[in-house]
């Protein structure tokens, strides 16, 4: 299996956190050297490791706003 590239360009904020030291963050990420997208996922707190999440590109966020807010 490929390696996984990653940066966290800019972190966003974090939505929750557990007490195993995990939490649940809205961050900008590069994968595999691409474009940074907007990532919600839970991340380890050295952030080496993380779960499966979700990846936007500010349009989908944008969509995913407004579907929140005519909730």
């Amino acid at each position: 299996m490929a390696e996984l590239k990653f940066e966290i360009t800019e972190h966003i904020g974090v939505l929750s956190g557990n007490d195993k030291g995990w939490s649940k963050e809205l961050n900008m990420v590069s994968w595999n050297e691409r474009e940074p997208k907007y990532d919600l996922r839970d991340w380890s707190s050295d952030h080496t490791k993380m779960s499966k999440g979700v990846t936007l590109t500010k349009e989908e966020l944008d969509a995913l706003k407004q579907l929140i807010a005519d909730l």
